[in-house]
């Protein structure tokens, strides 16, 4: 399903069923938690493969905090995410598949029996006001749900399923904000939550360890398409793409193009990688055609998706734009630069060894979670003014 379908379905759909769901809320009986501190916590994250990973330090606090199990609700196609850090064992993952509304529907239906199943006890809605997922943290049915809750804030109705309402900071890091959710699911209720800080320690991307047959794997992929290549090869990924959520993160392709063949021109030793998934080889492949350099390859779609992570530590340098790579890189040790314009690294930065690249326009950034994340701009200029040369004079110091 498209994701501008999912929005109109999420507003017309979403907003009569909040409040529907809202008045059965006053009636229907809760669970009762069994002790004080819960055995199953359900994390809710539907639609954004980055937060899959952003959302890993407050799963680490989870755990430690309480001991519980943890479990997590996720679109089928974003699930892949989850495997790269495997906090969530698999069997405490449910998928919701998001091809129809009604696969989304026969789904939840399904998702309410499994809450009942995995004894859910406590939930938290990691969305930001999402309709959707307002409504499944209804259907848990359990007694503690936190989630963001806008207060006197206009527009985005969600309905009152929330016990436990967190203010949504949108001048602090996404992920300090998903750590104040956990914070508040067990402290005594006040308006808002949370009432304490959180530092830059509690937001610790967890490493990887990476074997030595998965790089030795990875690598004899890139030996295919590079039979000239040694072990002492330099690799810089390229990532060009993002994803359809918003197209409007894109640095120009003609700007990547210029900025691989500085890079080819003045490094003699080293291979450009150009990564993407399977549907992005044709767009890709026009970008190795222009640069027409043998050590500038289409690398989308030769590996499988947790080939990545071993590909990110084979490597020197990431270029990227906003989208999953900038944050799936993080558990490794890779030097990682984001384009920032539609969306700001002060809230959406990657975790990891990185640095954004970003012109401080007046106009950005243009979305956010009061707007649905929905920008008007058809001339993404924050990027365009952004100069491959400029950009070269960044890396070259990782090069």
């Amino acid at each position: 399903m498209k994701i501008e379908t999912m929005r109109k379905i999420d507003y017309a759909a979403g907003i009569p069923l909040s409040f529907i769901f809202s008045l059965i809320n006053f009636f229907i009986p809760k669970r009762l938690l069994r002790g004080a501190k819960p055995k199953n916590i359900l994390f809710i994250e539907l639609s954004e493969m980055g937060s899959a990973v952003l959302v890993d330090p407050a799963l680490q606090l989870a755990h430690k905090k309480f001991g519980a199990e943890l479990h997590f609700v996720i679109f089928k196609r974003n699930k892949i995410s989850l495997d790269i850090l495997k906090t969530i064992p698999e069997n405490n993952i449910f998928v919701v598949r998001d091809t129809s509304l009604m696969s989304i529907i026969i789904d939840a239906v399904r998702f309410m029996f499994w809450c009942q199943e995995k004894q859910i006890e406590a939930t938290v809605d990691l969305e930001l006001f999402s309709r959707a997922t307002a409504l499944l943290s209804f259907l848990t049915r359990c007694s503690v749900k936190a989630g963001f809750h806008n207060f006197h804030g206009e527009g985005l109705y969600r309905g009152h399923f929330l016990t436990h309402k967190v203010s949504y900071n949108p001048h602090i890091h996404i992920a300090k904000n998903f750590v104040a959710l956990v914070e508040s699911l067990y402290v005594e209720p006040t308006l808002p939550l949370l009432k304490q800080a959180i530092s830059d320690s509690d937001i610790k991307m967890k490493q990887v360890s990476i074997g030595i047959q998965d790089k030795a794997r990875v690598r004899q992929v890139i030996k295919k398409l590079y039979p000239s290549l040694t072990e002492e090869q330099k690799i810089i990924l390229i990532n060009p793409n993002a994803s359809e959520f918003l197209p409007q993160r894109k640095w120009p392709l003609g700007d990547y193009i210029e900025l691989i063949r500085l890079v080819v021109a003045r490094n003699s030793d080293y291979l450009v990688l150009l990564t993407g998934s399977p549907g992005e080889r044709e767009e890709i492949d026009g970008v190795v055609k222009a640069v027409a350099n043998p050590r500038c390859i289409n690398f989308a779609g030769e590996i499988p998706f947790l080939d990545l992570i071993p590909l990110y530590s084979l490597s020197k340098v990431l270029v990227t734009n906003d989208s999953g790579p900038g944050h799936f890189s993080s558990v490794t040790g890779i030097k990682s630069f984001v384009f920032f314009g539609p969306e700001t690294p002060l809230l959406y930065g990657s975790l990891g060894n990185s640095t954004p690249i970003y012109a401080h326009f007046a106009c950005s950034p243009c979305v956010s979670a009061y707007n649905h994340r929905k920008t008007p701009c058809v001339d993404n200029q924050c990027l365009k003014v952004i100069r491959p040369e400029s950009v070269y004079k960044l890396i070259e110091a990782s090069l």
